[in-house]
């Protein structure tokens, strides 16, 4: 069983845990990993893009002029694709771009992005931050201290932990989220992760 040392805000070590190998010490499953990444991204889209096809756009009701006899090309509306003003061909309409992922699979994405951490030695385990009110000069203080401030860091927190959210929430490099709020995506789009102990202890809870 894997263990990692934890630290305090000042960067020293406090203490040691033995990490759970079910969470923590799997062979990642990339394929796994990207389908959900893929998916969470998706969801994010809005897919609000829409263009009018010619049966949508107003007017062109009358034949533009009679069918033989004028020289011209023979037309049926002025709103056909051809016209300018007509309607578009193949644009995009509104629609949605999600599409689902198995439960177990999001969690073998989030033990496998937990497991690579580790072994990449991009994971962190903070005792608890205890900021007494929200203050982002001490949120800044604590990454100085664990040598995290010129690096792309993501910190998961408790869900109730509000005054520590407060404090990170404008610091440029860190993304702060709750460890109900936690996914693959959050957890791999970073050079470091950042778990409280009661994060740990809850990310474990729910994917053991």
């Amino acid at each position: 069983m894997a263990t990692i040392d934890i630290k305090d805000v000042a960067g020293k070590t406090v203490k040691s845990v033995e990490l759970n190998d079910a969470v923590f010490g799997i062979e990642p499953n990339i394929h796994v990993m990207h389908t959900v990444v893929r998916a969470y991204r998706a969801g994010l889209r809005q897919g609000t893009a829409n263009t009018k096809t010619r049966g949508e756009v107003r007017g062109g009701g009358k034949k533009p002029w009679r069918q033989k006899g004028t020289g011209r090309a023979r037309q049926g509306s002025i709103r056909s694709p051809q016209w300018v003003g007509g309607g578009t061909v193949f644009g995009p309409h509104t629609r949605s771009y999600a599409f689902r992922v198995n439960r177990k699979e999001v969690k073998l994405a989030m033990r496998s992005a937990l497991s690579a951490k580790l072994a990449d030695e991009q994971l962190t385990v903070v005792d608890q931050f205890a900021f007494e009110a929200p203050r982002t000069k001490d949120a800044k203080a604590s990454m100085e201290a664990l040598g995290f401030d010129k690096v792309r860091a993501t910190v998961v927190i408790a869900d109730d932990d509000v005054n520590t959210f407060l404090s990170f929430r404008n610091l440029e490099n860190v993304n702060i989220i709750p460890v109900s709020a936690a996914n693959t995506y959050e957890l791999v789009d970073n050079k470091q992760l950042v778990l409280t102990v009661a994060a740990l202890e809850r990310l474990e809870e729910v994917l053991a």
